[in-house]
Order: structure tokens, then sequence, then C-alpha cells
């Protein structure tokens, strides 16, 4: 474990503080015309996502933390737990269901996930950003309807529920975009 100050942080550094793992979003020098310089950071904590403002002595110093991030295959669900395969080792690791975004709803067997993880624990689960996924159901489309950019509702091989452009049917591949939620395309 290393250890870094204040004075040399960055924006994106990850540190430890009071067991905390917190991620540089701004940083700023301050050098007041009287009194002792320091640092005003705002930083993010990576496993609840809040966003803090402190300001530190440049000389005070922290560990530093190393996040893990691990791609690795959606296998299946079994209650709250989801499991996901480690390609290297074939192992499957559960994952608590808590630490799923509103996104996984997008994500199906076999597809590749990176997993987040600082020590260990797992905080947090990031799908492909662009998915390829079947319409389920939606309601068909209407002949003679040339509204621009009109859409409606379209429920996904995933059990998703996202709005599609009123030519897509059902049985259709559409590609998605995970961290919008939104249509993009006929896949």
């Amino acid at each position: 474990m290393g250890t870094i100050t204040a004075g040399d942080f960055r924006n994106g550094v990850t540190y430890e503080e009071d067991g905390q793992v917190k991620q540089v979003v701004e940083f700023q020098h301050v050098k007041p015309g009287k009194g002792a310089a320091f640092v005003r950071t705002k930083s993010k904590n990576v496993i609840t996502g809040a966003v803090t403002e402190t300001s530190y002595n440049p000389t005070a110093k922290f560990e530093t933390a190393t996040i893990d991030r691990q791609p690795m295959e959606y296998s299946y669900s079994d209650g709250d737990l989801y499991y996901f395969m480690n390609p290297e080792t074939y192992e499957l690791e559960p994952v608590d269901g808590a630490v799923l975004g509103d996104n996984f709803k997008f994500v199906k067997e076999n597809m590749e996930c990176t997993i987040f993880s600082y020590k260990g624990k797992v905080f947090n689960v990031e799908p492909p950003f662009f998915v390829d996924l079947e319409v389920t159901q939606t309601d068909p489309g209407f002949a003679g309807n040339t509204a621009t950019n009109a859409t409606k509702p379209a429920t996904l091989e995933t059990g998703a529920e996202i709005k599609v452009p009123l030519f897509i049917e059902p049985g259709e591949k559409i590609k998605v975009d995970t961290r919008t939620g939104e249509y993009l395309s006929r896949a």
C-alpha cells in the first residue's frame, strides 16, 4: 500500500480516509496571503457515490486505495445473488443484488460486465455501454402514422421496458445505450 499527500492529489486519484474509499473529482491549491496553504478537494465516495468537499493541509498523508476492475461474464441469478464467471479461472463469483445499478436490467446471460471491487468487496457492476436485445412485446406500429420522434413502450427480453420508435415490431433486435436507457437503432 502506498501513501499520497493531499499536495499530490490529481483528478481520478483514489485514496482512503476513515475507512472510506474516495476518488478526487476536483482539487484546487489555495495559498492565502496570510496563514497556511491548503488543498480544497471535492471527492466522491466510490462505494456510496456521495460527493463531499474538504480542505486538507497539503502535507496530509493518505493510504492510496487500489480499485480492481475485472471483466466477468454474467451467468445467472438466484434470489438476491447474481453470479458472474471469471473468464480466466472459470470460477463463479456471487454478487449481492444491492450493488447492481438500475442499468443492470439490460444485462442478459453471458454478457460481459466490469466488476469493480476494493479489497475484495464488490461495490459496482458496470454493464457493457451498448447491448443488443430482442423486443418481446410492443404494440404493432400504425400505418400512416408519420409523427416524427413518436415512440411507444416496449418490453425487452431481459424484462426492461423502454421507449422505441413506432416502426419497431415484436421479435426485432435493437441496440440500447445502457447508460441512458435509450433506443439507438435496430441491431
